[in-house]
């Protein structure tokens, strides 16, 4: 299924499909993909928060957005239907040109990447991408993996969980960071890392860093240009919440084993010192409905949530565009040649 994003036009689901017109317009269209893997409870979260940013991002130029997921990823009942019902069969994604492709992570089930059930069919997109597309996006575990099939790079594990909101700065100039709020305040939630030193021997650019949470964005130029984020820019003001309380439940239900860290610079210091005190008292009652008990929750007020992300895909589009548009005035040239009765050269 395609999506038509338009400046003007409202968002509210994968199914809303504006209708089209016929004017001339200076932009090129652009058909950008949503490679969609992550947990079912985040699955229509994701495509939300991605169409969003398009839209915002976009300007006066249409997006033909289209949806997809690996069909190897193990899927509920329910997130089946909605994928096979909403989203375009990923055998769509080969029978056309992308110019953009946006590929999320997904929640591990095994301790190696390379073990994953979906591993084959992430490996196949990533070089299909390599020559199919202008520029592709991988986040979090999808950078994770890229790095691993293309230059063996492994992930390391951390020694506790990257949580919460990180001041990142660039340290290089790059057209995808070009007028990005400084620090960039960029959401980070993963459990592995891939160290720098290893990027810069494989030939990866880094684009920003965190002093806490390591590298952010780093690049790699192919027949495509490969963008790697480490963290989720994409995240809305709650998405962190959502994970944090997802894992106060599991361990309360005894589905893991440590109780989890607070996600760093998010709740605000009375939140915090609340959700202190509510540990404490889930270590020695340990019980699913103890989540009854959880205190109301407020975010600090200097989050920033989503400048970040604005800026990088109001780059990456214009990136993504620059040559689309190109064609266009070519063709435009062409044709008002044509009906002035000039040679054509």
């Amino acid at each position: 299924m395609t999506i038509l994003i338009d400046r003007d036009q409202g968002i509210t689901s994968p199914t809303l499909v504006p209708g089209e017109g016929d004017l001339a317009r200076d932009h090129a269209d652009l058909t950008i993909g949503l490679i969609n893997n992550m947990p079912d409870p985040a699955l229509k979260a994701t495509e939300r928060q991605f169409m969003k940013l398009l839209q915002a991002a976009a300007g006066p130029r249409r997006i033909r957005f289209h949806c997809f997921s690996l069909p190897s990823v193990k899927r509920s009942p329910e997130a089946k239907w909605h994928i096979e019902s909403e989203y375009s069969d990923l055998t769509e994604l080969r029978r056309h040109r992308f110019d953009g492709l946006i590929v999320t992570g997904a929640e591990p089930v095994t301790p190696e990447l390379d073990q994953e059930p979906y591993w084959r069919d992430l490996t196949e997109l990533i070089d299909w991408a390599k020559v199919n597309t202008r520029s592709t996006i991988w986040s979090c575990l999808a950078a994770h993996a890229a790095v691993l099939h293309l230059d063996r790079i492994k992930r390391r594990r951390l020694p506790a969980k990257c949580h919460g909101i990180f001041d990142c700065e660039a340290v290089a100039d790059d057209p995808l960071t070009r007028a990005a709020p400084a620090p960039l305040k960029v959401s980070h939630s993963r459990l592995n890392e891939i160290a720098e030193s290893d990027l810069a021997r494989a030939g990866y650019q880094v684009l920003t860093r965190s002093a806490k949470a390591g590298v952010d964005i780093f690049v790699r130029q192919y027949a495509s240009r490969f963008v790697f984020f480490q963290g989720h820019p994409e995240y809305d003001a709650l998405s962190l919440q959502r994970e944090y309380l997802r894992d106060i439940g599991r361990y309360l239900a005894r589905e893991r084993e440590t109780y989890p860290q607070l996600p760093v610079s998010y709740f605000d210091a009375a939140t915090e010192e609340k959700l202190n005190r509510f540990e404490k008292k889930a270590s020695h009652q340990c019980h699913p409905a103890l989540t009854n008990e959880l205190p109301a929750l407020n975010l600090r007020t200097d989050i920033a949530v989503g400048s970040a992300a604005a800026a990088l895909f109001r780059n990456w589009l214009q990136y993504l565009g620059a040559e689309a548009d190109t064609s266009v005035r070519a063709r435009q040239a062409k044709g008002v040649g044509s009906a002035l009765g000039l040679p054509m050269r």
